[in-house]
């Protein structure tokens, strides 16, 4: 459904070592990083068929994070959930809701962990266990 999810960042050498130490939990590698003719950096992680980017705004105003919004990464298991969280955690991210943990509601078990980057965007981890 998505081709892609962009993230504004202001400062974009903090969000690639964030980023670069977090996304490599799940797989990713190296971002190919971009200058955009209007001078801004980005950078694209691309993993199993996704793209995730991370960009200095292009209108010169500050990068903020969106109210009510969250981006999920599916992980593979409930120790990359934690993997995740952890290395978030130890490289300027912030825990937020609950810990790491198994969560049973309507949309059934899912093993799940929050985090917001160092700008504010809020992260889950999620793994859905097989029924």
């Amino acid at each position: 459904m998505f081709s892609h999810v962009m993230v504004g960042s202001n400062d974009i050498e903090r969000s690639k070592r964030f980023y670069d130490a977090v996304l490599a939990v799940l797989g990713a590698g190296e971002p190919l990083r971009n200058t955009a003719g209007t001078g801004h950096q980005r950078l694209f992680y691309r993993h199993d068929g996704s793209t995730f980017c991370v960009s200095e705004p292009i209108n010169g105003e500050a990068a903020c994070a969106a109210n009510g919004g969250t981006i999920g990464f599916k992980c593979s298991s409930p120790e990359q959930v934690s993997a995740f969280h952890d290395t978030a955690v130890a490289h300027g991210g912030t825990s937020i809701e609950q810990p790491p943990g198994l969560r049973e509601g309507k949309m059934g078990a899912m093993y799940l962990a929050y985090v917001r980057d160092p700008d504010g965007n809020k992260l889950c981890a999620l793994h859905r266990p097989k029924a």
